[in-house]
């Protein structure tokens, strides 16, 4: 299946995910590739829109490798992988001070992306994660593992495209799970859209922007 571009994408997923709309629903993106397949379902499902952003916490003096991660939230979650922390003997203070610089990270972004509106609150609703598509996971992993623990009702992913080996590795940690197409040649997220050029920011305040105008409640 080779989507148009991510808003026919988010049609397309909408479509369904329809079996929600009852269930007090509330919408995450990844961003930014992840918000425009997210507004046609979030309006599909009369939910909020709001953004789940992942800050990596990198090793020290090997920040490229990942040890942890930073979810925006209510409260914000820290995921560790315990086994990295333990192996490198990585500092407690270490990961606070960078669990901090990540935090700050996380509200600079919210800022500029919803103008400084606070996390939706998830507590005893339906959670539906959205991306444009999964590879590897390592992400998409992190925010299901935060979202364990927060009190949502359900959570449910929902992507257009991932490989077949990725989307059962996610199974597990989450109640739900729609993908559109798992081919298993894969190859790249991108490689499965006709339409699958880089947003600028600009682009997603506007797709963020059309979401509050209509359910400014959220």
């Amino acid at each position: 299946m080779i989507f148009r571009n991510r808003e026919e994408a988010g049609r397309l997923l909408a479509e369904r995910l329809m079996h929600l709309k009852g269930a007090n629903p509330v919408v995450l993106a990844l961003p930014r590739g992840g918000v425009p397949v997210a507004l046609p379902v979030a309006e599909a499902l009369q939910a909020p829109l709001d953004l789940l952003l992942v800050r990596k916490i990198g090793a020290p003096g090997h920040e490229e490798f990942g040890i942890g991660a930073v979810v925006d939230g209510h409260q914000p979650e820290t995921v560790l992988d315990e086994d990295a922390v333990r192996m490198l003997g990585v500092p407690q203070a270490y990961i606070e001070r960078a669990r901090a610089r990540e935090l700050q990270e996380i509200e600079r972004r919210r800022a500029l992306y919803l103008r400084g509106q606070g996390p939706v609150d998830l507590v005893d609703r339906a959670v539906v994660v959205v991306d444009d598509g999964i590879a590897t996971g390592g992400t998409m992993r992190v925010a299901l593992q935060a979202l364990a623990k927060t009190c949502a009702a359900r959570r449910v992913l929902a992507v257009p495209v991932a490989p077949p080996e990725t989307v059962a590795a996610l199974q597990p940690l989450c109640d739900e799970v729609v993908v559109l197409s798992t081919p298993p040649d894969f190859g790249a997220v991108g490689f499965h859209y006709q339409d699958f050029r880089q947003l600028e920011d600009v682009e997603v305040i506007a797709l963020l922007d059309r979401a509050a105008a209509r359910q400014p409640a959220a």
